[in-house]
């Protein structure tokens, strides 16, 4: 159970190095879109729904343009939807005022809200895994540290990162020894598992002063280097100003309503 959770965690950089159109784009440009779309996602009112139905198509295209697996986002997603559904679930209860109905039922403004918070976490947490599933972590920071943020901050953020996977590996070869040294339920209780706390802290330490010394004895100076050049092309011009123009109909315009409209007047 652990060991698959573990490669869970890193089957996100396994997807980023796929070579498909959305990979290949400059890590800056596929920053600067995501960071736009959550912006603008946020933006809406709470109590809007339909508005926020046309933003679906974003991560709807990147997973087709992509080639990422939907079922393993998703599971992602829905790991994390009870921090949103907990927030947005006592809405009803405090919010009981008639605002809609839906055929011929009324409608709350505390369900409207509810429902337009757990599609906001959807869709603005998709679009931060599938920017992490095309781009990779190092990536990010990659493009970070091109935009302007500080040399501190970048490299904070990859070695928390790259060293959540040391640690897990530490946990693992504790929690195997633990087992191999088990028979039955014996060593599982609270004792053993605060003493397996205080060695993996130990361990932790340990390491880290290795590493430290390792990289000083290398030469690192605080600034990150990036084997992979990186250049900002017209594909990522382009990419980056078609989902700003799409971002903007798509938030000034009623869509939806325009869509409908079009509809009943074929028909």
């Amino acid at each position: 159970m652990f060991d698959s959770e573990y490669f869970n965690l890193g089957y996100l950089d396994t997807l980023s190095y796929r070579d498909t159109a959305i990979h290949r784009l400059d890590p800056r440009a596929k920053l600067l879109a995501t960071l736009l779309f959550i912006v603008t996602v946020v933006s809406f009112p709470k109590y809007e729904i339909a508005g926020l139905l046309p933003f679906f198509l974003f991560p709807v295209l990147l997973f087709a343009l992509a080639d990422i697996p939907v079922r393993f986002i998703m599971k992602k997603v829905l790991l994390v939807s009870s921090f949103a559904f907990f927030i947005g679930i006592f809405n009803p209860a405090i919010d009981r005022r008639i605002v809609s109905s839906f055929f011929g039922v009324p409608v709350s403004g505390g369900w409207i809200s509810f429902l337009s918070i757990m599609m906001k976490f959807l869709l603005t947490i998709t679009s931060a895994l599938l920017l992490i599933a095309t781009t990779s972590f190092p990536g990010i920071c990659h493009a970070l540290q091109k935009l302007g943020m500080p040399e501190v901050f970048v490299s904070q953020l990859l070695f928390l990162y790259r060293y959540l996977f040391v640690l897990t590996e530490e946990t693992m070869r504790l929690v195997r020894a633990r087992d191999m040294r088990s028979f039955g339920k014996k060593g599982t209780g609270m004792r053993s598992f605060a003493h397996l706390i205080g060695t993996l802290f130990l361990r932790t330490v340990e390491r880290a002063e290795r590493i430290y010394q390792a990289m000083l004895s290398r030469g690192f100076s605080g600034r990150l280097h990036s084997v992979r050049p990186y250049r900002f092309s017209g594909a990522d011009a382009a990419f980056l100003l078609s989902t700003a123009a799409a971002l903007y109909l798509f938030r000034a315009h009623d869509v939806v309503g325009a869509v409908g409209r079009l509809s009943m007047r074929a028909f």
